[in-house]
């Protein structure tokens, strides 16, 4: 699961997070497929998160070099 984490873009990652907190939120799983779909979403959050933790310091940088020039 991991690795098919890794190929998606943030933006896929974020839909499909939806939709995995929508299919919770219905409550029509089972106790098992729900564990599968928090373990996937948890993935995906940690996912997001370094997505926009990386994004957030190449902005950091990019501000910071133009302020030396």
């Amino acid at each position: 699961m991991a690795d098919e984490i890794r190929e998606l873009s943030y933006e896929e990652a974020i839909v499909r997070l939806e939709k995995i907190v929508s299919i919770l939120e219905s409550g029509t799983t089972g106790l098992e497929e729900s564990l599968e779909l928090f373990e996937e979403g948890t993935a995906l959050a940690k996912f997001c998160n370094k997505s926009l933790t990386s994004a957030e310091q190449k902005i950091f940088k990019l501000n910071g070099d133009s302020e030396n020039e």
